[in-house]
């Protein structure tokens, strides 16, 4: 096959996908949480910000589980059943309590 019956082939292919996925009908569903709802900070001991890794863990115990670090600077998160901890590079920057669901 040339180039040009190829393209053509890839062309037609690639519109008869796209024209099958939209014959489906769509929904979703919207959640909408009313801002400073989305979790209930005064329920939470958070660390707070300064706070090192090591005084973080003192307090809190060991996460649960934990990512990055990611980018320059690197930033690092903690995270806890309750709420997520970002670091960057050793010291909190946020603290961020968990939507309760």
């Amino acid at each position: 096959m040339n180039k040009l019956m190829s393209a053509a082939l890839a062309a037609s292919l690639a519109v008869s996908a796209l024209s099958a996925g939209f014959s489906q009908p769509v929904q979703a569903e919207q959640v909408k949480v009313p801002v400073m709802s989305q979790g209930d900070r005064d329920s939470v001991a958070l660390p707070g910000t300064g706070q090192s890794r090591e005084a973080v863990r003192q307090r809190f115990g060991d996460p649960v589980s934990t990512s990055g670090p990611v980018g320059d600077p690197p930033i690092s998160q903690w995270h806890y059943d309750n709420f997520v901890v970002y670091f960057e590079y050793n010291h909190v920057i946020h603290a961020v309590a968990r939507h309760n669901r």
